[in-house]
Order: C-alpha cells, then sequence, then structure tokens
C-alpha cells in the first residue's frame, strides 16, 4: 500500500521534471513524507494489537503470539519504507538511478552479513532475523537522504518549506488511489475474481 501511494509522488515529480518546475519536485516529495508518514501513524494501532486482533477472528494463539512479535519488529521497517520509496520515486523522476543501485549493493552485503552473523552465528533466530530486516531497511533510507539533503539534487531540492503544508488534500487523494489501485492489481483474489468474469 506505502509503495503505491508513494507512485503518486512519480507522476507528480514526472511531470514537475518536464516542466521545468523543478523546486516543485522538493516540494511535492516533503508532501508525500508528510502524507504516508501520518499514514503509517494511523496504521500503528494495528500492528501494536495484532496479537489480540488475531485471537478475536479465530486465528491460533500460537501463530498469533509470533505474528505480534514480527509485527511490532515491522514497526520501523513501516517508517523506513516511507523514506525509502518516495525517495526512490523523487530520484528516478530524475534520471539518478545510480546512488540507488550503489546503496543497494552495500545494503545486500550488510543484510546478508547481519542475517548469517545474528540468526546463525549469534543464535537470536526471529529477533536476529528481524533486526537485520530492520537496519537492512534504514540503510538505504539514510544513504537516500544524505544524497538529497547534501547537494545530491541542487535543482529540485533547496529546503525544507511550508509551503509543503499547503494543497495536502488532493495530494492525499492522489497517493490514496494510487495506493488502492495498486494493492487492487497486486492482490490475488481480487485479480482471480476480475479475470473469472471476463
Amino acid at each position: 500500500m506505502q509503495l503505491g501511494m508513494a507512485s503518486a509522488l512519480e507522476t507528480l515529480c514526472g511531470q514537475s521534471y518536464g516542466a521545468k518546475q523543478y523546486h516543485m519536485m522538493g516540494i511535492y516529495l516533503q508532501r508525500s513524507w508528510i502524507i504516508l508518514s501520518g499514514c503509517a501513524v494511523l496504521m500503528l494501532p494495528i500492528f501494536i494489537f495484532t496479537e489480540p486482533l488475531l485471537v478475536f477472528i479465530g486465528q491460533d494463539p500460537t501463530i498469533s503470539a509470533v505474528a505480534a512479535t514480527i509485527s511490532i519488529w515491522y514497526i520501523p521497517v513501516m517508517f523506513a519504507s516511507v523514506v525509502n520509496f518516495t525517495l526512490q520515486m523523487y530520484l528516478q523522476a530524475q534520471s539518478k538511478n545510480m546512488i540507488i543501485t550503489y546503496l543497494a549493493f552495500v545494503n545486500l552485503g550488510i543484510h546478508l552479513f547481519l542475517s548469517w552473523l545474528l540468526a546463525v552465528k549469534l543464535h537470536l533466530g526471529l529477533a536476529g532475523v528481524m533486526t537485520s530486516m530492520v537496519i537492512a531497511m534504514w540503510i538505504p533510507a539514510i544513504g537516500q537522504l544524505v544524497f538529497v539533503l547534501f547537494g545530491g539534487c541542487p535543482l529540485t531540492w533547496t529546503g525544507f518549506s511550508f509551503t509543503a503544508l499547503t494543497d495536502l488534500v488532493p495530494i492525499f487523494k492522489l497517493s490514496l488511489s494510487s495506493g488502492v489501485m495498486l494493492w487492487y492489481d497486486q492482490t490475488p483474489v481480487f485479480t482471480i475474481c476480475t479475470h473469472s468474469f471476463k
């Protein structure tokens, strides 16, 4: 869902870049951060209360307990995704793909090493796997953020602006419709039902 919502930024940034309204790309990026972060905060109760919710709908208590542990660990991953997805859309609209590629390669190596170290060597089990995942999600997020904030995009990033706090409702509607569209397209049940009626 977050990826779908962030894809609205790709459209807006592509239009702004094509129209040479470069400063608007940074504004759209900040608006996307606000909207996606707000949605992530609204989703927190689902992650925090996963166990009682699963038990309530009849799931096995043992499975619910494990799912609840994973859900709590997933909270920082969710916020890393906000930064990751939006910055990727922003950078790709400017054809600045090499920084994304470099960070992906570095991240892959660190993720593999940490997974082996924490889960296999130190026998930390689920905690080790999830720690590795959290770190792996934040490495490209921080790397891209540093790249953007410290001069990597001089045309499109002119600093934080209060303008980003305006016109949030239209951007939210576009983000939500993009998120639903991508979620609908990638959900097997809907895909099967849609094709069965063709």
